[in-house]
């Protein structure tokens, strides 16, 4: 390294040239880089389903469930599979480990569901494969509502959904509320039946009159000429003169026996924003584009095409990530700032204005050659890069100032300031590239950390590593050779001495004088602060909570409830809940039970989205969720769930608690005891599970024999059930007005589908004529069957809770898990609790491989630099008793320990206390090597030390000081913010650091000296015992030999 130290400063010109250009590449790769809030964790889930017309929810699991688990199990990466059987279809989620590649996991998942075909009934459907890209969240919501009819909201939403897309960086748009639209045959059943006309053949007649058929050419030798026959239905009033024969002979048209029209299909549920009817716009960006200009390009054009729809129509953007981008880039982006203003001014503080400059230089450098190698890695500019930035501000410094403040003793000796700067760099470099390397150590397992909490974690170490690595040059090349440049030229003389406090002097002596004492009262202090944490009863925590911005009511809901039936329920609560101050908008949403997205609850009837205002203008979000638990209680006919918006990894709700087993009704009473043990032990709030829903269903039992006797068919009695419900599906037809096909089906009037017209029904005979259904067939009404969920090729049923807001979900799971083994339920069931539980387990079992990994490498490199066991040692300790000082720091702050934060705190500190301990212990084995005795190498070592440990030290902590009180400080605005949802993510991590580095340095101080006088004791003893031993055995051996003489 000295060899490459001197090329540089022999070069000066062009280091400052390198330096230069690196700071303006990195500038401009800060302005270039792609900004978003949090890190795009890509989580591949792939979705296959398969319908089969008709199918019990038992079959469906037998037949279509079964046989795609078998072959889908096999499929590499595969992290979780659940299925759900219903009525008519089968479904399989497949959710694969984060990072895993979409395009291998979707041709070995279409492979594997190509294997399960022939297991299927031939009569099934062709399974459909979809992938379901969890990282493509919406990035902008946008409702359009007005006075204009539905159809007008429609069509317009469309032509911005066209725009939107073809926009660079936008991905996709999807229209909520948008409605399929269709031809509609409404036949009159009188008609038909007074006409014998069969809805078969009619059926047969559409479809074989709407087809264009090429006929071919004609080469007769003197030309050639096309032939073909347009019989393609052009228009509504194509179809409605179409020619029918009747049973008599009589030619009539479709006009006379139905009404023909253009219409939506029949909704299944409505969508309002801030109570009135609205059409939904999510916008959802390319992997890699840059949040800010997709938003504001997307907002232009919608902005721009809204008021075109109609006078008086509105634009709400129920959310806007670029908001939440701009405000969490700023706040931390402040922070930084303001943690490099800290350090500088504590630098100029001590070291005066010139070296001062030199070690501020050192942060953005290191900074802006960082970013660009970030931008280069395709790494965006999110909430965790930034405070990695916040983190290293004050490590960034360590290895400048030891520099600077060698060259100052140099200085101080009568070197010239180039002399100095180029000795010191060669002297320190050692020291500095081990401290280094042993941070990196780290911070290196962490690369490796899988699931989702890895993927969105993983952004740490990769910009630590980044920037500490850009800091080694700066520490080792830049700064000093700036330094002999533009470095002081002379320092007083009273610098060389070993100055320090006289307090600091005195408790040194003693620690020196008494060692083992030291070591005693130290211990001692770690005991305590672990206990009195313990004691505290502040708990562990999976994440940290973070402020939201929006919540979700769930409207829950048992029996057969018509769409109308489900929207007034949602309405009723909507109304309820509108009069909650703090809420800017709610988006309400009805919907058919089980349609609401793959996160809600299967009786759930409906949401509710509440956007709050900001943070700082409203009550906290505890509150305002209790106000509408409040207002909504007491409303008949539902049960409802408040969500919070989820911040960073994890689920929706913490707890999840999953009851596995092989008969449905054991494991639904063993759901239903769970959830009554929850009710009593009390805490949980917000409980939904997935128990069958309660409902009736029609069975129509037909006698074949008698069937066939008038001549009516199955296939035919079929027909007539689906003109009564949903409809027959007999053709397509394209306007001109359209880009689309639409669906041309056929039904009975409004006004003849219902169950009096079911019992009364009608089927056609073979002979034409129309024979009662009353004659073969009846119905009988049965218990609805409910769908099957299956796990990992197990049945099972979920339990999703909230802990109220003076609980920890760990505490609550803990409490239930020892009712549950107190008094076992009676059920053959098993129980998992998943959710932040099994989070946790995971996020911890890796975190421990990871510091045990991270103190093997250290150790290997403090071997390497000491040569010592002893020494390694007393530097490896360090760590261990900085976790006493973790603990002050999160009992000072009230903080829980956090899993994910305190537990990536302990790692990452493990990294920083040592980068002192090794410079001190080099400066120890220099004295040593002069001559000094253990004790006089100690004090001095001590002496020396103590304002560049301290200084370091100091830098550090205050650096993440704002972050520890969650204070967001505006520079250019003059204000200082208090609770800033930005500043909540990192209370517990930087609680966890400050507090450690805090004890550490005291521990580097006072206790590594100590346990270097201890090591010397013990090394002389060792060496005493050894003369020892060999003088016995040399006076053992030396009387055999003297009778031999």
């Amino acid at each position: 390294m000295t060899g490459v130290i001197s090329a540089a400063f022999s070069r000066t010109g062009a280091v400052f040239i390198a330096l230069l250009v690196l700071c303006g590449f990195g500038y401009v790769s800060f302005l270039d880089i792609p900004k978003e809030a949090t890190p795009d964790v890509d989580i591949p889930v792939a979705y296959v389903s398969v319908g089969y017309d008709g199918i019990s929810p038992e079959d469906s699991e037998r037949l279509l469930a079964k046989p795609l688990e078998k072959h889908l199990r096999t499929v590499q990466g595969l992290d979780k599979m659940s299925s759900v059987a219903s009525e008519g279809y089968a479904s399989v989620s497949l959710e694969f480990d984060a990072g895993e590649d979409i395009d291998r996991i979707l041709d070995d998942v279409r492979q594997a569901v190509d294997d399960a075909r022939p297991d299927l009934p031939s009569e099934a459907d062709e399974p459909k494969v979809i992938e379901v890209n969890l990282s493509l969240f919406p990035i902008l919501t946008a409702a359009l509502y007005g006075p204009v009819s539905e159809r007008e909201m429609v069509l317009a939403a469309r032509e911005i959904k066209d725009k939107v897309e073809a926009l660079e960086g936008v991905l996709e748009v999807t229209i909520g509320g948008d409605r399929e639209e269709v031809l509609e045959i409404l036949l009159d059943a009188a008609a038909i039946e007074a006409y014998g006309l069969d809805p078969s053949a009619v059926i047969r007649l559409v479809s074989g009159n709407n087809q264009l058929v090429t006929a071919g050419a004609i080469d007769d030798g003197g030309g050639r000429l096309t032939v073909k026959v347009p019989g393609v239905i052009e228009s509504i009033d194509d179809l409605v003169k179409m020619p029918v024969q009747a049973r008599d002979g009589t030619a009539i048209t479709f006009g006379d026996i139905a009404v023909v029209r253009r219409a939506f299909r029949q909704a299944e549920g409505w969508s309002r924003v801030n109570g009135e009817p609205a059409i939904v716009l999510d916008v959802s960006k390319r992997v890699g584009s840059n949040i800010i200009d997709v938003v504001e390009a997307a907002r232009a054009v919608i902005d721009a095409e809204a008021p075109k729809i109609g006078e008086g129509v509105k634009v709400t953007y129920l959310f806007d990530d670029s908001k939440d981008v701009r405000n969490m880039l700023s706040d931390l982006g402040n922070n930084v700032a303001a943690a490099v203003i800290i350090v500088m001014v504590v630098v100029l503080a001590v070291l005066g204005i010139r070296n001062a400059t030199l070690v501020g230089l050192a942060i953005p450098g290191s900074f802006l050659i960082g970013i660009s190698v970030l931008n280069l890695m395709g790494v965006t500019m999110n909430i965790v890069v930034l405070f990695s930035l916040i983190l290293v501000a004050g490590m960034l410094v360590d290895g400048v100032i030891v520099t600077t403040e060698y060259a100052d003793r140099r200085i101080a000796m009568g070197s010239s300031r180039r002399e100095a700067y180029l000795h010191g760099a060669e002297r320190m470099s050692w020291p500095i590239i081990s401290s280094t390397v042993t941070t990196l150590m780290v911070f290196l397992p962490l690369l490796f950390w899988p699931g989702i909490v890895g993927q969105f974690m993983k952004y740490l170490p990769i910009t630590v590593m980044c920037v500490l690595i850009a800091s080694l040059f700066m520490a080792l090349i830049f700064i000093p050779v700036l330094g002999g440049i533009v470095g002081k030229k002379s320092v007083p003389k009273s610098v060389i001495s070993a100055t320090a406090p006289r307090g600091y002097r005195w408790t040194l002596k003693q620690a020196i004088r008494f060692p083992v004492l030291t070591m005693g009262v130290v211990i001692s202090i770690i005991v305590a602060s672990f206990t009195g944490y313990l004691m505290a009863g502040y708990g562990v925590a999976f994440f940290p909570d973070i402020e939201p911005e929006q919540a979700s009511v769930q409207v829950l809901a048992r029996g057969d409830l018509s769409a109308k039936e489900r929207d007034a329920l949602v309405s009723t609560a909507e109304t309820s809940i509108l009069p909650v101050s703090g809420v800017q908008d709610f988006y309400a949403r009805s919907f058919r039970p089980g349609s609401g997205g793959h996160q809600s609850p299967r009786d759930s009837v409906g949401t509710i989205r509440t956007v709050f205002a900001d943070w700082d203008k409203r009550d906290p979000a505890a509150s305002l969720m209790d106000q509408m638990r409040a207002m909504i209680a007491g409303l008949a006919g539902a049960d409802f769930s408040i969500t919070k918006q989820q911040q960073g990894p994890g689920g929706a709700l913490p707890i999840r608690i999953e009851i596995m087993g092989e008969n449905l009704d054991e494991i639904a009473d063993a759901t239903d005891e769970v959830v009554a043990r929850m009710g009593e032990l009390g805490g949980f709030v917000d409980v939904a599970d997935n128990r069958p829903l309660p409902g009736l269903e029609w069975t129509l039992v037909t006698d074949r024999e008698a069937a066939s006797r008038h001549g009516v068919s199955i296939s035919s009695l079929g027909t007539m059930i689906k003109m009564l419900t949903r409809g027959v599906r007999i053709s397509d037809f394209r306007p001109d007005d359209s880009e689309d096909e639409l669906d041309v089906v056929m039904r009975f009037m409004g006004d003849q589908r219902n169950l009096d017209r079911l019992s009364e029904l009608r089927v056609p005979a073979s002979d034409g004529s129309y024979v009662p259904l009353s004659v073969f067939a009846k119905l009988q009404p049965r218990q609805k069957g409910g769908d099957i969920e299956r796990k990992d090729g197990d049945r099972y049923m979920y339990i999703n809770a909230d802990v109220a807001v003076d609980r920890l979900p760990a505490e609550r799971v803990e409490t239930l898990q020892a009712s549950l083994a107190e008094t076992p339920l009676a059920q053959n069931v098993s129980l998992v609790f998943a959710g932040e539980n099994e989070d946790m387990a995971e996020t911890g079992a890796f975190l421990a491989q990871a510091f045990s990994l991270s103190l093997l490498l250290m150790l290997v490199v403090l071997m390497v630099q000491f040569n010592s066991g002893w020494q390694a040692f007393v530097t490896m300790s360090a760590i261990v008793l900085s976790t006493g000082g973790v603990m002050l720091g999160l009992w000072a702050t009230a903080q829980p320990f956090g899993i994910v934060m305190s537990g990536l705190g302990v790692i990452a500190l493990a990294g920083i206390v040592v980068n002192n301990n090794i410079v001190l212990i080099d400066t120890f084995n220099e004295y040593r090597a002069r001559g000094y005795g253990a004790r006089d190498a100690a004090f001095r070592a001590g002496l020396v030390r103590f304002r560049p440990v301290l200084l370091t030290a100091v830098t550090t902590i205050l650096g993440l000081l704002p972050m520890v009180f969650q204070l967001t400080i505006k520079l250019t605005e003059r204000d200082i913010l208090v609770g800033a949802p930005s500043s909540q993510w990192w209370t517990q991590l930087s609680s966890t650091i400050a507090g450690g580095l805090a004890f550490a340095t005291v521990l580097t101080l006072v206790a590594t000296p100590a346990m270097l006088v201890i090591g010397d004791r013990l090394a002389r003893f060792g060496a005493l015992l050894s003369a020892r031993i060999a003088g016995l055995f040399r006076f053992r051996r030396n009387r055999e030999i003297a009778p031999a003489e």
